[in-house]
């Protein structure tokens, strides 16, 4: 079974822009189309009232490819020079004549108008009160500027992808490190744990030595309670299974920017917990430059589908 073609679609960010533009008889006609942020689809529509008619037309249109951000649907038309023509009011030309006549005589040296200037003079042309129909050559420009538009939205949808991948193999870098540094810190830890017992228990009892076996039972015993406070594995495994998710979303299709926002919460709350076990400088530095980086996702996320 076929998946849907929300599903199948490319990866898209929520800010784009695309313009067609159509000569029609009755002019020329323009469909833009805009976008930003939006947690919804939110749709704008200003069109000359006389062309109102589309609207649902359009709104079904870009409703069945784009599926959240606020757009704004402008769509301007000029008259062209047939439609502009109109019809001369006869009555109206031949008062213009008389009054021309009667300036003449007044003003003998007065220049007469040209005829540009008399089809340009109050009353003499008379607009058709038709509107033409132009539903179709809309809904062709508006698919026009759609297919421009969804691919506008995809380019950017793929750059945000690679910047969010980039980031996601860095954090993935960064935990590799911090799994690896682990047994040696701990191991650090219980040198040091040895050293100091040694110390304080040759001071408490004047010099009487205490035997090996009671002074190593109580470094197990310290470094055991050390490492439980200190085990970052669980974190370590579901970041890595959150990172592994991330991937395997942004290698999808469709809207994915609420899926991959859950993520990116789950992401944060581990690197949270990570830094507060991070009793070492080493391990608590790499957990700041996971959340670092886990936000620099986040605000690229704002853009995306």
């Amino acid at each position: 079974m076929s998946q849907p073609a929300a599903e199948r679609r490319q990866i898209q960010s929520m800010t784009g822009y695309a313009v067609a533009t159509r000569e029609t008889g009755a002019g020329q006609l323009s469909v833009e189309l805009r976008s930003v942020n939006s947690r919804f689809l939110d749709l704008v529509f200003r069109l000359p009232d006389e062309q109102r008619s589309s609207e649902p037309a359009l709104r079904e249109m870009i409703s069945a490819r784009v599926l959240r951000g606020k757009i704004e649907c402008r769509v301007a038309w000029r008259r062209g020079s047939e439609s502009e023509a109109g019809a001369i009011d006869d009555a109206a030309l031949a008062r213009l004549a008389d009054l021309l006549a009667l300036v003449g005589k007044r003003f003998p040296d007065s220049r007469a108008p040209s005829a540009g200037e008399i089809l340009r003079w109050p009353g003499v042309i008379v607009e058709s009160g038709e509107t033409p129909e132009l539903s179709g050559d809309i809904a062709a420009a508006a698919a026009q500027a759609l297919d421009e538009f969804v691919a506008a939205r995809a380019r950017e949808g793929a750059k945000l992808a690679d910047f969010m991948v980039a980031r996601i193999d860095e954090i993935d870098t960064l935990v590799a490190g911090v799994q690896e540094a682990g047994p040696a810190l701990l191991a650090a830890h219980e040198t040091r744990l040895t050293e100091r017992l040694r110390a304080v228990l040759d001071e408490v009892t004047s010099g009487t030595a205490v035997p090996l076996e009671e002074t190593m039972a109580r470094v197990r015993q310290e470094v055991a309670a050390y490492g439980l406070r200190t085990d970052v594995t669980e974190e370590i495994d579901r970041l890595r299974s959150h990172l592994a998710e991330f991937r395997r979303i942004l290698k999808g299709a469709g809207p994915v920017g609420k899926r991959l926002d859950f993520l990116v919460q789950e992401l944060n709350r581990e690197a949270n917990t990570l830094g507060s076990k991070a009793a070492a400088i080493d391990l608590t530095g790499a957990a700041v430059e996971m959340k670092l980086r886990i936000e620099q996702i986040r605000e690229q996320l704002q853009n995306l589908e």
